[in-house]
């Protein structure tokens, strides 16, 4: 459970999880191994197609959860099941402890349970009666006073090790570390408890409006004890896990266990409709109390932007994909629900305070919502949540001050422009700062800063080489501002290749950054107008394309342009139509001018070349094989890298907040490109070169980190 107080005491708290060594590599070890499990999982599945249906089945589900709820009352209690509704986590927990008071219960075993992890119910029933977690993960975190540090697999953070020590603290007996003999420890100690047990608590992952029956999906058989062996079974769950018929459930469920673990099929699929025999009670049934938790839920479900979160079927794959995870886990990204979906959950379950550090940790780099089971929008969903958080509690000044200047595009690249002076002391002769500026942190000290250009690329534009005789198409290219004022030669570079294929081009000079800073921080107002800006800027040039050679912007233009401009009325279909005609240089390489081998040199390069795949190219945008397609046509000797659609760690903002974990991401990456022996790195995006290449170079590394756009220029037939 997260509880930093400020930012500052959370990147300590974080620092913890980074210094701990076998936390790094026990989800180091998951997060590969689940990747590869995952791809094999789906392989024989249309995985968008079934995602598709899982997510428009939930959304209609949503929008109806009053009436399902009623009708699954309705059809329970036909069964004989107690039914009730909750409005808030304490109320649940009054209900369940009222039930066991009423039962003159005395020991309650539960199974694995996230609702009753976001009540906190064991901490209220702790208080009268005896309780024991039967599932083997929340058993071992239950005795160490802990919370989950997955959805899954709640102890994996844990190493055999810690778990001997503990069994041997619990019996009083010397415990060996092998894994089976600990797991026969944990069989002996939990089954007198199953047997002893007046009540078992369980979740349900669906709550079948048509029949009435609850669903439990398991890998351990404890739930099947937990919720046939004691008299009194009470399941709790969110409203949101009302389904309306067994179809959707099962359709559910084809994705639930390849996504959780890389299964297939789970180990144990239970459905339970109705009250089941018990000999011990007068009637020779037992008792039977589903409680459904509204903490929100309903309200969320009327929410047009946060509505899609209900979707969730608690696979915890955000987590498994995550590379923030990856560093620190679950305890340092959560509060009690963790990885992506939790980030945005405990702003609406626990509050904005438990919330507003947690949400800032989020690198943008989009593997959770290729991965979502139910296709929820999360990247995006974290920062309205942080818009949220800073409508509610106001901007920080540097964030305010920070939008109003890029907003004012004359001043803004005029401090640009003059920044070139203010380096002069610090500038040295490898294009490189000797070292960061005062304004940046010593943390920050892990990579070397790039040289703002003496040119930016609007003064050399008008001097390049870029008429065509005999156009093609009419392009208007977009540069940012780290390509117009830090790394220029990367668009001159484009616009000898763009030359060669024969395509008209236009540099319009309103244009200016593309927002995604501001959007990262939070500032959408300011975001959007910058928006404006630029899409008024290339509007009545007519352009057939807009072209631009980060990858990041590209996305952030596609997809975020008409969302932040859609209830303006003088932009909304402007920023439909400029963002249909955004695209990224490797793919306009490739899909619209279509070089081949034919457009470059016959004699192949001998350099070892690797690549990196910038998350919002083969995420955001989802172009995938384009540019290592490209190399290879261009006569590249590419090499394939472990892990080369992983962040690199920059995220624009991220890096200058979480120093520390976006360096660990850093050096994972040109880490990877040694053990091929690559002496150059080729990417897609600015901030993924200003990242790589300055780690490069503050290592020693030897590896050169260009940009696609420069390798293509350099193999043109001339």
């Amino acid at each position: 459970m997260q509880d930093a107080k400020n930012l500052s005491d959370y990147r300590k708290s974080c620092q913890e999880a980074l210094d701990d060594e076998f936390l790094r590599k026990a989800i180091d070890k998951f997060f590969v191994a689940y990747r590869a499990n995952r791809v094999n999982a789906f392989a024989d599945t249309n995985e968008k197609e079934l995602i598709s249906k899982i997510a428009d089945a939930k959304d209609a589900a949503i929008h109806r959860l009053p009436e399902l709820y009623e009708e699954f009352k309705t059809k329970a209690e036909a069964l004989g099941v107690h039914v009730h509704l909750a409005k808030t986590a304490a109320e649940a927990n009054n209900i369940i402890a009222q039930i066991a008071r009423d039962n003159d219960v005395k020991k309650i075993v539960k199974s694995k349970s996230m609702t009753a992890e976001e009540t906190r119910l064991n901490h209220v029933l702790e208080n009268e009666f005896e309780v024991v977690e039967t599932d083997l993960g929340e058993w071992i975190i239950q005795m160490r006073h802990e919370g989950p540090s997955h959805m899954v697999m709640p102890a994996i953070h844990l190493s055999r090790y810690q778990v001997r020590d503990l069994f041997t603290d619990v019996t009083g007996k010397e415990q060996d570390s092998d894994i089976q003999k600990l797991v026969k420890v944990a069989r002996r100690e939990l089954r007198r408890h199953f047997v002893e047990a007046d009540m078992g608590i369980s979740g349900a992952n669906f709550a079948i409006a048509e029949t009435g029956a609850i669903g439990l999906v398991t890998n351990e058989g404890n739930a099947r004890l937990v919720t046939t062996l004691p008299r009194v079974h009470v399941a709790i769950c969110g409203v949101d896990k009302l389904t309306p018929t067994m179809h959707d459930a099962l359709r559910v469920l084809k994705a639930l266990p390849r996504n959780a673990t890389g299964q297939a099929l789970t180990s144990y699929i239970t459905w339970i409709a109705g009250a089941n025999e018990c000999a011990v009670t007068t009637d020779s049934k037992k008792e039977m109390h589903i409680v459904f938790l509204d903490n929100g839920r309903l309200a969320m479900a009327q929410d047009p932007d946060f509505s899609q979160v209900l979707r969730c079927v608690r696979c915890g794959a955000c987590a498994n994909v995550c590379p923030v995870y990856r560093l620190v886990g679950g305890h340092k990204m959560g509060h009690i629900y963790i990885g992506a979906i939790g980030l945005i959950l405990t702003y609406f379950f626990h509050g904005r305070d438990k919330a507003k550090n947690l949400v800032q940790n989020c690198i943008n780099c989009g593997a959770c919502k290729e991965v979502c089971a139910a296709g929820i929008d999360l990247p995006r969903l974290i920062k309205e949540i942080q818009c949220r958080i800073l409508e509610e509690e106001g901007h920080p000044l540097y964030s305010e001050l920070l939008g109003k200047l890029m907003k004012n595009r004359r001043l803004f690249h005029s401090l640009l422009k003059t920044a070139r002076y203010g380096q002069a002391p610090m500038k040295a002769k490898n294009g490189f700062l000797r070292h960061p500026p005062l304004a940046f942190f010593k943390d920050h000290n892990f990579r070397a800063l790039p040289q703002v250009a003496d040119k930016p690329f609007r003064d050399i534009w008008k001097k390049l080489d870029s008429k065509v005789d005999a156009p093609k198409m009419k392009v208007g290219l977009f540069a940012g501002c780290v390509q117009d004022f830090v790394y220029p030669e990367q668009m001159a570079a484009a616009v000898k290749v763009l030359k060669h294929g024969q395509a008209a081009m236009g540099f319009p000079e309103g244009q200016s950054c593309c927002g995604l800073p501001l959007q990262m921080m939070g500032e959408k107002k300011h975001a959007a107008e910058l928006a404006a800006q630029n899409i008024a800027a290339f509007d009545a040039s007519n352009y057939d394309y807009v072209i631009t050679l980060c990858a990041s912007c590209a996305s952030h233009m596609k997809h975020m342009y008409p969302r932040l401009l859609a209830d303006d009325p003088s932009f909304a279909l402007k920023a439909q139509q400029f963002a249909d005609r955004v695209i990224d240089f490797s793919s306009f390489v490739r899909d619209v001018l279509k070089l081949d081998e034919s457009d470059f040199k016959t004699i192949s390069t001998t350099e070892k070349t690797a690549y990196h795949a910038p998350c919002h190219m083969c995420r955001g945008l989802g172009v995938k094989g384009c540019t290592q397609e490209g190399l290879q046509k261009a006569g590249v000797d590419y090499v394939k890298i472990k892990e080369e659609d992983v962040c690199c760690g920059f995220g624009g903002t991220f890096t200058a907040k979480f120093p520390a974990e976006s360096q660990a991401l850093m050096n994972k990456k040109l880490d990877h490109v040694k053990e091929v022996g690559a002496t150059q790195l080729v990417t897609d995006c600015p901030g993924c070169v200003m990242q790589l290449r300055g780690g490069a170079e503050k290592r020693k590394d030897g590896i050169r980190v260009r940009h696609y756009a420069e390798v293509l220029a350099e193999q043109l037939k001339d």
